[in-house]
């Protein structure tokens, strides 16, 4: 894996995403080593959560579905908060839409296996002997790369008060950033990701994360479809709705929040929302603000 420095910023990829570490105020060696640990750390949540990943955890995990099996700490943390996370939203957050992913073309590394779903909840746990048994197939993305971006986050915590990782738009701030003032974030426009429709402040600590069409979304079957399956459909979900942004104080939760105020659509996302620190994009452009967003937001695109 390459790190790549440029002025206390330190980028590189993993779990499919671009990856950045802002260090401002850190020597050049400090900084390098801080980043090759942040590296290291994302590289084993990957090797442990990825399904796009030949040989990762998860995927050898997927083909043993209703065997009670052995695993490592990140992945039974991972799936812990998974199940945790999908009785918090009653069910909105699923990581069991795999099998509809691939079926709309969205295959990481093939299964050689695809036992059928059994009854019950789709997870049992053994903490004692840190083992599970699926009674489904799971796809761990978005959380996961959230989970990634809690556990590296640590590490550079340790060093520094003053930090950003962001790993492909779900990212942690932590200080006053590069000038004393905050850390400034921009909100993209899904219509064209390149520019932005919003910006918003982060002056202490807290955890940005983004659920968005722009990237993911391919034709299938002569229609447009996107990766963010609504569960209670088993269809492409968030009628109305282009991008979700979510600001928080965990980057896992603020995850899993954005992910399910887009599923509740045009329609519904208004109530979701209620208390949360949302923005979101709909069909025809509009930027929307919820009440607890507002403070953040310091900038809007005209």
């Amino acid at each position: 894996m390459t790190v790549r420095a440029e002025r206390s910023v330190y980028r590189w990829s993993a779990m499919a995403s671009p990856i950045s570490l802002h260090l401002p105020g850190l020597g050049e060696d400090v900084g390098q080593a801080v980043a090759r640990a942040v590296a290291e750390d994302i590289g084993a949540s990957e090797q442990a959560l990825s399904r796009f990943r030949e040989g990762a955890e998860l995927v050898l995990l997927n083909e043993h579905v209703g065997d009670w099996a052995a695993v490592s700490p990140r992945l039974y943390k991972a799936l812990s908060a998974s199940l945790q996370a999908w009785r918090r939203t009653d069910g909105l957050f699923d990581p069991r839409v795999l099998v509809r992913l691939e079926e709309y073309g969205y295959v990481g590394v093939p299964r050689a296996h695809a036992p059928a779903e059994q009854p019950g909840v789709w997870l049992g746990r053994d903490p004692r002997h840190r083992q599970v048994l699926l009674r489904a197939p799971l796809d761990l993305g978005g959380i996961g790369k959230g989970l990634a971006v809690r556990w590296a986050a640590r590490i550079a915590r340790r060093v520094t008060g003053n930090f950003l990782l962001n790993a492909g738009g779900d990212l942690i701030a932590e200080g006053r950033g590069p000038d004393g003032g905050g850390w400034q974030i921009g909100v993209e426009d899904p219509h064209a990701p390149e520019t932005l429709k919003a910006a918003v402040r982060i002056a202490a600590r807290g955890a940005v994360c983004t659920s968005s069409i722009a990237r993911l979304s391919w034709m299938h079957a002569g229609q447009k479809v996107h990766h963010l399956i609504d569960p209670r459909t088993g269809r492409p979900g968030g009628e109305g709705i282009l991008a979700v942004t979510v600001i928080s104080v965990d980057p896992a939760w603020a995850e899993v929040q954005s992910k399910t105020l887009f599923l509740r659509g045009q329609s519904g996302i208004v109530e979701a929302a209620r208390g949360l620190a949302a923005i979101w994009v709909t069909d025809d452009g509009s930027l929307h603000v919820s009440s607890a967003a507002e403070p953040y937001v310091f900038w809007r695109a005209p």
